[in-house]
């Protein structure tokens, strides 16, 4: 139905047949927060929310993009005119993936495009990716280029560090290129290499929630980048590549060489605290693979709870309504509970028994109206399929 409906607005908009419509997923991470730029290791799955696009060649340098979800007409671009930096609105996420892919040395010569996406933005759940992939994957067909998935990925976020202007890492588009339906992704972020999780909570009496606080977030403002810099300090400290090469059994000593190595900076603990949360965030993530695979999921709930403490304590990237999600979610009988994403708002997952599903949503709405918060959108998360061609 999603196909057919994009389908029939590219023609109303464009006058003519799409070459084909395609999807691409936004993402909840399970595990593994603020570990893809240092080189780490994390585990998201695709959510069923998708952005689904509509897209004809064109041989002109011209890129025409329109969406469905944003006020106002088709916008035009030159592609000869396309840089970075030169685009604040949301069409810098297709373009910049055309921009990628032409200086990469890909001879795309324009685009007509259409797009509407369910996936929440400013969540926390990739909705940016989701855009950038399903551009790239229908330029990748239609231009016959024959780039890999994880080739797309790396191309996306190349469109988003360095177009868009949001330092983030891998994950994101990744999770959105390469996702398998009913499984979690275990990605080391280093060589792209990929393990899928089958990740089926119904089959044991188990859900997983997914809470958004509608607290927007954007990835392009300082705190994300500050932290990312901090993380580098850290390694360029400890003398390593990336912080995915300190042991985590060597932590406290690192640690203490770290502070040594800092001496009186002001922000010497602050580069303690980012460097602790990502060499125990990758434990994290291993622990978790290690517990699904030996079939003991219900163990992986308090190992979200631990990192949902790191991330607030350590990497200090929560908010008040992320901590009442998971304080509550957790008084009210849940498993586990973290927030997920890049943080400073979106959303929480909570691990939760199918029966006390009802319960924990109800108490989670009722804290915030008590808090006088927002309410929240409270839904479930089921592994989903990755990008791919609908017609």
């Amino acid at each position: 139905m999603a196909a057919q409906q994009v389908r029939a607005r590219f023609t109303e908009l464009y006058g003519t047949e799409p070459g084909g419509v395609w999807s691409a997923p936004g993402r909840v991470n399970l595990i593994g927060e603020h570990t893809d730029y240092n080189d780490g290791f994390v585990m998201p799955f695709a959510l069923p929310h998708t952005a689904v696009a509509a897209v004809a060649r064109r041989d002109d340098g011209v890129l025409r993009l329109h969406s469905e979800d944003v006020e106002g007409g088709v916008a035009e671009l030159v592609l000869a005119d396309l840089a970075p930096g030169t685009d604040r609105d949301w069409t810098a996420y297709p373009a910049g993936v055309v921009w990628a892919l032409r200086e990469a040395g890909h001879a795309v010569t324009g685009a007509d495009v259409h797009l509407a996406s369910t996936v929440p933005a400013g969540a926390g759940l990739s909705s940016s990716a989701a855009l950038e992939v399903v551009v790239a994957l229908a330029l990748n067909d239609l231009y016959q280029l024959g780039l890999q998935r994880w080739q797309l990925a790396r191309l996306c976020q190349r469109a988003e560090n360095v177009y868009v202007g949001a330092p983030t890492g891998i994950m994101d588009q990744t999770a959105s290129a390469c996702c398998e339906e009913g499984h979690a992704l275990f990605l080391d972020t280093r060589d792209l290499s990929q393990r899928q999780i089958p990740f089926d909570l119904a089959a044991e009496g188990m859900r997983l929630l997914v809470v958004d606080t509608r607290v927007k977030h954007a990835h392009n403002e300082g705190e994300y980048g500050k932290r990312r810099s901090g993380c580098e300090q850290g390694a360029a400290l400890l003398g390593v590549d990336a912080l995915r090469d300190v042991p985590f059994d060597d932590l406290d000593e690192a640690l203490a060489r770290l502070r040594t190595e800092a001496g009186n900076a002001p922000d010497a603990e602050e580069v303690v605290r980012l460097v602790r949360h990502v060499v125990t965030e990758d434990h994290r993530v291993e622990r978790v693979v290690s517990l699904l695979e030996s079939g003991d999921t219900r163990a992986i709930g308090p190992v979200l709870t631990e990192g949902h403490a790191s991330l607030r304590d350590d990497f200090r990237v929560s908010c008040p309504e992320l901590d009442l999600v998971v304080d509550t979610a957790l008084a009210a009988g849940a498993l586990g509970a973290r927030m997920t994403g890049g943080g400073f708002g979106g959303s929480a997952i909570v691990l939760a028994e199918a029966s006390d599903v009802d319960t924990i949503g109800k108490a989670v709405e009722e804290a915030f109206a008590g808090a006088g918060f927002t309410a929240p959108r409270v839904f479930e998360a089921v592994p989903a399929a990755g990008a791919r061609r609908l017609a």
